[in-house]
């Protein structure tokens, strides 16, 4: 279906797009609508309904669509006509599907599981709506800010030939022009053989903008083109001369005779009439000075048919090994604030997907009773389809406006009721046999804040935990209770010890103790109050604390925040600070000067932060031997609970940020930092999506000599699950709860970014400041945790990994007043064995009503662990399977089926990685980093 070029021409390839972002100044629904238009004019459904209108009035004319969440709606209100139509469309190649996903997903805040979850989801829709033709062959990122190797890596298998985006940064971009390496070749995994994670990628010449001058959207003001030549403001030669010289000089950037044009822009083509009219006139006018001896060729085109022109010229490309990180559109704004922007946010988006994980593993274990499918109907809320949107690139990156935030958490709030649904179907599914107690199954959503009506109010009730992992799993339990005593048994019977104790800054009380769940299972406890009378303080105000168990050694706490950390005969000097960055209020008035910090920009006065405080308040809380824990008050709005608990190698530290004073006319924003005697040499380390891990060195750019023009800013990073810097001896080793930005600026240390408040918008485009009001309207409170390691560097990757799957797929747990009846299960699991060590179960979901979608990766990258980095084969032996298809990452081709388009890339020295093969049909291999997906026709798990 792509039309004709001539080779002996520059072939100029316009493509008509919007881009229509998934809620941003105004929520989902309202752009759907076009609701609020005093807000943003936009509204999507006016969009399609002209585009296709217009499509059928010139067979060459072409449109691209990009955002499944808005056509699925679309799509669902229209007529059996009109569908027909739209199916005829798509078939001739006329309207394309380009990316496919869900959303247009962010890039530095998402995780790869969610990512991987939001494609499909999208791709699965096109797919069984559309067919082959529906399938999306090109990734379209043209407006997330900075790029993600693991992004990158995903859409090659999911089967995608080519990768497009418009945000580069702006010294990256100027050296790319001068060497005509706009367009290269990403190899996005140091791990995968090459090429399944290679992907074409190319950087569009105007963002996403059509060339200055030729916008001829209703929210325009470029002249029409006027061609009566009757009228004296006729404009023809005036315009056809503009886009030559337009055309000519792009082409002076690119190294084929094949340029690409995006011809569209936010919400535009509500009247797609203005674009197309003169865009055929356009086309008409250039292509008739050919006659005279132009050489250059208009065309109407999608971004898979210029990628197959490139591919045709069969050229040698440049090879990208790193990543887009970070992005600056200027010398003194880096667009790296957001990988921390509206903290409770993207804690509460992963926490989601973590429930989303479990609701999908749950229709599965179930049965028929569970069994509904993404597409069901009244199932347009569902977690599935929130967490979709979440992952959008002004979502989940908290670069939205405050009522657009609180869409996307209410969407959340829905998915997890619908989740809770799945809990009471397991729990009631024959397939289980737990027919038990008929009492109310409660979800106790607000136990960070140490709130559980039930937990606090009965005297003796059920805690059923349900564990997501493909592994058994050890996890500390911590419930609001108001007894002083209590007992806990296992499903077996078994005594747990437990002690209650004390709340940091709070009058309430806690039960703690350890609970065990059986891979893809659960497990119930019994909890019983002794004592009904509030327990007496154990707090101890002291100077110099030292808490310990058997596998960590010790850890001293003093006021100053020092936190030293002995790993059995080793010493490691740990010194926790608490800081802030800071900018002037009057930096925000100045808009010529575009230097302050908001939502999306990270810009300090000043390279130092300023210490919240240099001593703490400090107190201890010992909780019998089940957790040793020390609290630090820093300041009224910040503090630390310092936690070791018994039999874990990790040592967490709980902060608590809030609310962020600005009465002094300064935004802040709040750093943890890490100092360590390590010597990281200005070399630190941070995930990808929290998959593979990339090498980070301060004031340095892989691929050009960078000028560095914030020390600070420029030197932040994202990350997702986790960040280290080490070096012959130590690995320091930081596992975080949700997305956020780091940095390593000193030798030894290591920071990350907490909480943000601003008080002026960056001025790009979401015109509020980042001033979150909290529940009482003073400032947002966050809370969160970070797992520390320390481990020497070769065996640092067999406790990161786990603990960050772990700190992803968390627990579910759930209460119930009274005790389980006499034949209620205590305790499943849908595995007989767990998992070996480096697979990981990713996903298991009900994909149809005999089929289940199961995901199985290899957690390591090559050569990060000696034990783990090797191939690992895994029987279907844990599961009843009738037959099994293999599948691309995005389930939406068969493996066999897949043909993407093939590349020369310049020679690299280094050696590529070997990929073990399949022992048999029924074993499954798994190399370092490799994900395998698979359609299994199961009779039970």
């Amino acid at each position: 279906s792509c039309p004709a070029t001539n080779p002996s021409m520059l072939n100029v390839h316009l493509v008509p797009h919007t881009h229509d972002d998934v809620g941003w100044l105004k929520t989902v629904d309202q752009y759907y609508y076009g609701d609020r238009n005093n807000i943003q004019h936009a509204g999507v459904q006016y969009i399609l309904d002209s585009v296709i209108d217009q499509l059928q009035k010139d067979p060459a004319r072409r449109f691209i669509y990009v955002e499944t969440a808005f056509f699925y709606r679309w799509w669902r209100q229209q007529s059996q006509s009109t569908q027909r139509i739209v199916a005829q469309l798509v078939n001739e190649g006329r309207l394309e599907f380009i990316n496919g996903g869900w959303c247009m997903s962010d890039e530095a805040t998402t995780h790869y599981s969610a990512v991987i979850d939001q494609m499909t989801l999208g791709l699965r829709f096109l797919n069984d709506t559309f067919g082959e033709c529906g399938r999306p062959r090109v990734a379209w990122h043209i407006d997330p800010f900075g790029h993600a190797r693991e992004h990158a890596s995903i859409f090659a298998q999911m089967g995608y030939d080519g990768f497009f985006f418009g945000r580069l940064d702006y010294q990256d971009k100027a050296r790319r022009m001068k060497t005509k390496e706009m367009e290269m070749l990403w190899r996005a995994s140091e791990s995968l053989t090459p090429p399944l994670a290679d992907l074409f990628t190319g950087v569009l010449p105007n963002g996403y903008n059509p060339p200055e001058g030729f916008c001829w959207d209703q929210s325009c003001d470029d002249a029409p083109i006027r061609d009566d030549p009757d009228l004296e403001d006729y404009n023809v030669d005036e315009i056809v001369q503009k886009f030559l010289n337009a055309s000519y000089r792009q082409a002076a950037f690119y190294k084929t005779n094949h340029i690409i044009m995006t011809m569209g822009s936010d919400f535009q083509y509500e009247n797609a009439n203005l674009w197309y009219k003169n865009m055929d006139k356009l086309i008409k006018y250039v292509n008739a000075l050919q006659a005279k001896g132009s050489k250059v060729n208009v065309l109407y085109s999608t971004p898979s048919c210029y990628l197959q022109e490139l591919n045709l010229a069969n050229l040698t490309w440049p090879l990208k090994t790193d990543d887009f990180f970070p992005y600056a559109d200027d010398a003194h704004d880096f667009w790296t604030g957001y990988f921390t922007s509206r903290p409770a946010l993207k804690l509460y988006e992963r926490l989601s997907n973590s429930r989303l994980q479990t609701c999908n593993q749950l229709e599965v274990l179930g049965g028929p009773k569970s069994k509904s499918g993404p597409f069901g109907e009244g199932d347009s809320d569902t977690m599935s389809k929130a967490m979709g949107v979440a992952q959008h690139h002004d979502a989940v990156s908290g670069t939205e406006k405050q009522h657009v935030a609180y869409d996307y958490a209410r969407r959340l709030a829905t998915g997890w009721a619908h989740c809770e649904v799945q809990k009471h179907k397991l729990h009631h599914s024959n397939t289980l046999a737990t027919l038990g107690s008929e009492a109310p199954r409660v979800f106790c959503e607000n136990l960070n804040i140490s709130v559980c009506p039930l937990t606090e109010s009965s005297h003796k009730f059920s805690m059923n935990v349900y564990n997501p992992l493909g592994r058994t799993v050890s996890w500390p339990v911590r419930l609001p209770v108001n007894g002083s005593v209590y007992s806990v048994t296992d499903a077996n019977g078994r005594a747990v010890d437990s002690q209650v104790g004390n709340v940091f800054i709070s009058l309430k009380c806690e039960l703690v103790f350890q609970v065990e769940a059986p891979p893809l299972g659960y497990s119930t406890y019994i909890i019983s109050m002794l004592r009904d009378e509030p327990p007496a303080s154990s707090a101890k105000p002291t100077v110099t604390l030292s808490i310990q168990n058997k596998v960590h050694g010790a850890a001293h706490v003093e006021t100053c925040g020092n936190l030293e950390s002995f790993q059995k005969n080793e010493v490691m000097c740990v010194f926790v600070l608490f800081g802030n960055y800071r900018y002037n209020a009057s930096a925000g008035n100045n808009k010529e000067s575009r230097q302050t910090s908001g939502a999306y920009i990270f810009r300090p006065n000043s390279s130092d932060p300023f210490v919240i405080n240099k001593t703490a308040e400090t107190q201890i809380v010992t909780v019998s031997s089940t957790v040793q824990e020390v609290t630090q008050r820093f300041s009224p709005w910040v503090s630390q609970v310092v936690r070791l608990y018994e039999g874990h190698r990790e040592l967490e530290l709980e902060w608590t940020v809030g609310p962020v004073p600005v009465a002094d006319g300064l935004g802040k924003e709040v750093i943890t930092r890490l100092d360590t005697d390590i010597k990281s040499s200005d070399y630190f380390y941070t995930d990808s999506n929290g998959r593979e891990v990339l090498e980070r060195r301060k004031d340095y750019r892989p691929t050009w000599e960078l000028k560095q023009t914030e020390p600070v800013a420029g030197n932040y990073y994202p990350i997702n699950s986790r960040a280290y810097i080490k070096d012959d001896k130590h690995q320091l080793t930081v596992v975080t709860d949700r997305s956020q930005g780091a940095s390593s600026l000193y030798n030894g240390s290591l920071e990350i970014m907490l909480h943000r408040r601003l008080l002026y918008d960056d001025f790009r485009g979401v015109g509020e400041p980042l001033s979150e009001p909290g529940e009482f309207s003073d400032g947002l409170v966050a809370r969160g945790r970070l797992l520390l390691t320390l481990s020497p560097p070769d065996t640092a990757a067999d406790v990161h990994r786990p603990l960050a799957q772990g700190m992803v797929l968390q627990p579910l747990l759930s209460f119930q007043d009274g005790t389980p009846s006499a034949n209620t299960k205590l305790e499943f699991s849908g595995l007989q064995t767990s998992l070996p060590p480096a697979v990981h179960l990713l996903t298991l979901s009900q994909w149809d009503k005999d089929t289940a979608l199961i995901r199985l990766e290899h957690q390591y990258q090559a050569k990060e662990s000696k034990t783990h980095s090797q191939p690992v084969t895994k029987l279907f032996s844990t599961l009843e399977v009738l037959g099994a298809s293999e599948m691309s990452l995005g389930a939406n081709q068969w493996k066999e089926d897949m043909n993407r388009l093939q590349w020369n890339t310049e020679k690299t020295s280094k050696p590529l990685p070997l990929s073990a093969k399949d022992p048999s049909p029924w074993e499954v291999t798994l190399n370092p980093m490799e994900i395998r997906t698979l359609l299994l026709r199961v009779r039970q798990l």
